[in-house]
């Protein structure tokens, strides 16, 4: 899932929940609630989200190969 995908990017990034979340204009509770997929990714999120971890939005979007 897209929040799956996020933190593992996140991860990758060595950054927190909070530094994504200051970044893209999320609380460190919202990060954490996509993350764990208890809170939808709308159209507007993925721009914002993609733009904080230096990716593009097609890099949120696709599948983990595996």
């Amino acid at each position: 899932m897209i929040g799956d995908r996020i933190r593992i990017i996140r991860e990758s990034k060595n950054m927190t929940q909070e530094t994504l979340g200051n970044l893209s204009g999320f609380t460190q509770s919202q990060i954490s609630k996509i993350e764990s997929n208890t809170r939808r990714v709308t159209i507007q999120d993925l721009p914002k989200l993609a733009t904080a971890l230096g990716v593009s939005v097609s890099d949120l979007l696709e599948e983990q190969a595996g």
